[in-house]
């Protein structure tokens, strides 16, 4: 595509009043560190578009998620020449947040990223630079070396990583190796045709747009990124979460069958 002039940053929230206002001040701040843009708008010395607006998806918090938020709006928006709002739907877990996020978006360019920067904004520009030709760009832990950066996590989370990958690439998603990095990135046209197709709101979406761009022949790239395992995440190992986790894996093709190759 030609350069892009607009970029979106979908932030999935659900009771972050912990962690949503360092996670907007450090992505703040590395846009305040920007280099200068060209005149029509194409990305500049940062490799960043020059309009970024950070959507927030509220996923039906019951504590002080938005208001940290809409306190940072006007603080911290007009000095890095960005825009942040909120969208607020009903708690429907992560997947429904950013289907929603992802729908609303007005970027050229669309972006997913976990509320905590677990990724950290300087990662951006590598999913910016892989949309030049490229119509989807999956960030993954796994390095060019053969090391993961999720070895860092506690044992248990590795252990189901490694079941949930061995499922899901016979099953699924094929010879993509880390589908679970909360940081992907998409052409407009991509993010809406995919994500109107989701149905999946589980952990497990990301599968699911994972099949239906393979199936649909969009371009993918993997991008290897920087990535810090930020204590804090609700995912537990519960027999229920196990099951549904397996179940929606096992639907996925099926769910598909029809009507999704073109």
């Amino acid at each position: 595509m030609t350069d892009p002039a607009t970029l979106t940053v979908v932030l999935p929230a659900f009771n972050e009043a912990q962690r949503i206002g360092p996670a907007l001040d450090e992505l703040f701040d590395h846009l305040a560190r920007r280099g200068p843009h060209a005149p029509d708008g194409a990305s500049g010395a940062s490799g960043l578009p020059a309009s970024i607006e950070i959507l927030v998806v509220d996923d039906g918090s019951s504590d002080d998620t938005v208001a940290i938020v809409e306190a940072r709006r006007e603080a911290r928006c007009a000095l890095q020449g960005a825009s942040l709002r909120v969208l607020r739907v009903a708690h429907g877990g992560k997947g429904a947040a950013v289907r929603a996020g992802m729908l609303d978006a007005t970027g050229d360019l669309v972006v997913f990223a976990d509320a905590d920067m677990a990724t950290p904004p300087d990662q951006l520009p590598l999913l910016v630079a892989a949309l030049a030709d490229h119509d989807v760009a999956i960030g993954s832990r796994i390095q060019p070396d053969g090391s993961d950066m999720r070895a860092t996590q506690p044992g248990y989370r590795r252990l189901l990583g490694k079941a949930f990958h061995v499922l899901a690439s016979i099953w699924v998603v094929g010879p993509v190796q880390d589908t679970q990095c909360g940081f992907k990135g998409f052409t407009r046209a991509a993010a809406r045709d995919l994500f109107a197709r989701q149905q999946v709101t589980s952990i497990v979406f990301d599968v699911e747009i994972i099949f239906l761009a393979r199936r649909r022949g969009y371009r993918l790239a993997i991008v290897p990124i920087r990535w810090l395992d930020k204590r804090g995440s609700r995912m537990r190992a519960r027999p229920g979460l196990a099951l549904r986790v397996a179940f929606d894996l096992l639907r996925i093709p099926l769910i598909h069958r029809r009507g999704d190759r073109g």
